[in-house]
């Protein structure tokens, strides 16, 4: 009957977790350069429903600057 190699098992767990680890360090450095919206929507634009909501100066009159 054969061993079961714990080693491995071991180390492919590290390799996993830091894999996860870098993944999630690298999603918080973009979410830290491109902020979202405070409501947790993903588009830029206003809803339907928000429109009435929306800032006026963001409704196409004045360029949109760059940051």
């Amino acid at each position: 009957m054969a061993k079961t190699n714990f080693q491995y098992e071991k180390r492919q767990k590290e390799l996993e977790k830091k894999k996860k680890a870098e993944e999630k360090a690298r999603r918080k450095l973009e979410a830290k350069n491109n902020p979202k919206p405070a409501d947790g929507s993903e588009s830029d634009e206003p809803e339907a429903d928000d429109a009435d909501d929306a800032d006026p100066a963001a409704e196409g009159d004045a360029p949109v600057q760059p940051q």
